[in-house]
């Protein structure tokens, strides 16, 4: 008898993508998701250790600005739950510890990059190393892209996918390292896992609006090492249906095309590993 998949979503200051993601987490087989505040966890009603996956979605969390994940960061990394004096971090770490899956999304993205949680080389989730920042375009943008999934990657939520075509709705989601030398190892280790394509050439690109936000060597997203914990800029919750895509009525939508198989792989992955 395979394992039941329990996905927490979390939602609150400012996350407004919970809804989205966790039809996803439903529509891709999880047994229980559960859409969990903030506080709920501040609070003790709602633990990380009672859960498989968690999901960090998107949205304007804390204003969407470059502070907003720094303010969620520090909430994980210093805020204690009031019925037992654990910090958040502790569940966070043991989570991870426990070898289960973390998915962020947009907002999330951020919030995992800025605890340390991504890249996290050589096992040091507690450490900042890359970010995203402002869009070079100076604005927010609202728009569907092209990546290319690199199947050399770990990554557990993109096995046998090779092209996607997801939207982008940020505001600041420009990858940057300020280290030549950990964006290659990056590279060499296949931890980066999506890169903005052009469309016309199939390649990665710099070129706008194809690379919507001038993200260093077209990063649009990045796994651990182990695979398990990854974050993305784009939005697959948002295409869970054929309906989603701008061209549904003009061409064929497949069922492989839709964002859900991303989360679908996760619940897999659980079932058969946890």
């Amino acid at each position: 008898m395979s394992r039941r998949v329990r996905s927490m979503v979390l939602w609150g200051n400012g996350i407004n993508c919970e809804v989205e993601t966790a039809h996803a987490c439903r529509l891709a087989g999880a047994d229980v998701v559960e859409i969990v505040h903030f506080s709920d966890l501040l609070y003790g009603d709602r633990r990380l250790d009672d859960y498989d996956l968690l999901c960090l979605p998107g949205g304007f969390l804390d204003g969407d600005d470059l502070g907003a994940a720094k303010a969620a960061a520090n909430r994980f990394r210093y805020a204690k739950v009031k019925t037992t004096g654990e910090r958040l971090r502790d569940q966070l770490d043991r989570f991870i510890r426990d070898g289960k899956l973390i998915f962020g999304i947009c907002n999330g993205f951020q919030l995992m990059v800025k605890l340390g949680l991504l890249p996290a080389l050589d096992g040091d989730y507690g450490h900042q190393t890359v970010t995203l920042t402002f869009n070079d375009s100076g604005r927010f943008e609202d728009r569907w892209v092209h990546l290319g999934v690199n199947p050399q990657s770990p990554c557990v939520f993109t096995r046998d996918c090779r092209r996607l075509y997801f939207p982008v709705r940020h505001g600041e989601g420009k990858f940057y390292c300020r280290d030549p030398r950990l964006l290659q190892e990056l590279e060499d280790r296949g931890l980066v896992v999506l890169r903005y394509l052009d469309p016309e050439t199939g390649l990665p690109t710099q070129k706008y609006p194809w690379n919507p936000n001038g993200s260093l060597a077209a990063v649009a997203g990045i796994c651990d090492p182990s695979g398990r914990l990854f974050g993305m800029m784009p939005h697959p919750e948002a295409f869970n249906h054929p309906t989603n895509h701008p061209r549904w009525t003009r061409q064929a939508v497949r069922d492989d095309d839709l964002g859900i198989r991303l989360f679908r792989n996760a619940v897999e992955f659980i079932k058969n590993h946890l």
